[in-house]
């Protein structure tokens, strides 16, 4: 067991910080993902931003960047989740599942828990969006052990 509690310790970290983000108001989070394009687009393009120039550039690409960020999370819990029912169960269909239940459970509860924010709301959108991004992990990951593990990739010693 106490070779598992790094691994527990990670998912609980991440699942704390998702849920610090999902405890924005929508105010704080709308502006959050608006300065993350702000600077992302300031940076590239190495010149200082008028405000006509920010609002239209937030107004474009906010949606894309917050349903990223959705995806991108729980892509995270889907590794680390991955990461642990790997170590219990091996490459066994509960390693590909667990994690899979798992992180939709999360995003669901996640969810559920925006409707009690200000300025948020729980979406089914979201709910498939992060389960998305963590089957897209979870399946990359089992496939990718179970093809290395057939040519023993990983059992040579270096």
């Amino acid at each position: 067991m106490r070779k598992y509690i790094f691994n527990i310790i990670l998912i609980i970290v991440w699942m704390f910080i998702i849920f610090n983000f999902s405890n924005q108001n929508g105010n704080v989070s709308k502006e959050t993902s608006n300065s993350l394009i702000v600077k992302i687009v300031s940076t590239i393009s190495s010149k200082e931003l008028s405000q006509e120039e920010q609002q239209k550039l937030t107004s474009t690409y906010s949606k894309i960047v917050r349903k990223t960020a959705h995806f991108t999370a729980y892509f995270i819990l889907g590794v680390l989740s991955f990461r642990l029912y790997y170590k219990i169960y091996g490459l066994t269909p509960k390693a590909l599942i667990y994690p899979f239940i798992l992180c939709f459970i999360y995003a669901c509860s996640d969810e559920i828990h925006q409707l009690f924010i200000s300025g948020r709301s729980g979406e089914i959108l979201d709910v498939l969006i992060d389960t998305c991004g963590a089957t897209f992990s979870i399946a990359f990951l089992f496939i990718f052990h179970r093809k290395f593990k057939k040519n023993d990739f990983l059992q040579t010693k270096i």
